[in-house]
């Protein structure tokens, strides 16, 4: 699974040159042609490089500049996160220092003040450093979690109850997926990137969507949830970037109207009870 970045970049652009028909491109077709897609030489042709360039390129074998890949990007047809995607491999500047595992007061006292809206901060490898109470009554508790599960994609792919959670699962879980796998493919020595795609890949769904590439970008959206206790809700996903600490997310949900809020604080003090009496 494990693959160079230049591999991965490879793999991607080959992937999408497959999925293209000439009709999509404005070229003839015949009914001898036998390559899947389009051919190499007429990707190179179109986007204004060699073809022996552009086959080393899906090789692996050569570094190559934003402009090339903007080219390929448009003849490709690939959409905005697609394009964010090939663009995040131009090999230049410096390396990122790596982010810490520990989240700041500052930061720990924010996700507190959030409660009851659920609230949690991730890494880069979208492992849950810090949660509050709210986080914990809407999902699972991740502290009853081993550490190695403390993951969001493991959360949505390997913890049963989220499928019956989110009421649209595949798109949530794609569209997360498609996130995580932009991130990870550019990351290929990283062992906790590798761990948590092998955990994914063994549930089928997360299989099949890992083998096609697919990548998404980040967008504000609502997420329909239907809990067994307070029954349907509406929540706002915010994810925010922590300036003051590299490579960290906060992830909230908001109530997107007036029953999504009574539903968030039912939650909680039902967690107190369970909590007291227990």
């Amino acid at each position: 699974m494990t693959t160079t970045p230049r591999e991965e970049l490879g793999a991607f652009l080959r992937s999408r040159r497959e999925r293209l028909t000439p009709q999509q491109v404005g070229l003839p077709s015949s009914p001898r042609r036998r390559t899947a897609g389009l051919r190499r030489s007429e990707v190179a042709q179109m986007a204004g490089i060699s073809t022996s360039w552009y086959s080393w390129l899906e090789q692996g074998r050569v570094r190559t500049s934003e402009q090339v890949l903007r080219s390929l990007a448009r003849v490709l047809r690939l959409d905005a996160a697609e394009t964010a995607h090939v663009l995040s491999f131009v090999e230049s500047g410096p390396k990122r220092r790596k982010p810490s595992r520990s989240v700041s007061r500052n930061l720990a006292s924010l996700v507190d003040a959030l409660t009851p809206n659920p609230t949690v901060v991730i890494d880069p490898h979208w492992d849950m450093l810090a949660w509050n109470p709210g986080y914990a009554a809407l999902l699972t508790d991740p502290a009853r979690l081993p550490p190695r599960h403390r993951n969001l994609l493991w959360l949505v792919f390997r913890w049963p109850p989220c499928r019956q959670l989110l009421v649209n699962w595949e798109s949530e879980a794609r569209t997360l997926l498609g996130q995580f796998r932009a991130n990870a493919a550019r990351h290929p020595d990283d062992p906790r990137f590798a761990e948590i795609a092998r955990a994914v890949v063994e549930d089928p769904d997360g299989a099949r969507w890992y083998e096609r590439r697919e990548t998404a970008a980040y967008h504000p959206a609502i997420r329909h949830f239907r809990h067994p206790i307070v029954g349907d809700l509406r929540l706002r996903y915010v994810k925010l970037a922590a300036v003051d600490e590299p490579g960290h997310h906060l992830l909230t949900y908001l109530p997107d109207d007036r029953a999504a809020e009574d539903a968030l604080r039912v939650l909680l003090t039902e967690a107190d009870n369970r909590t007291t009496t227990g």
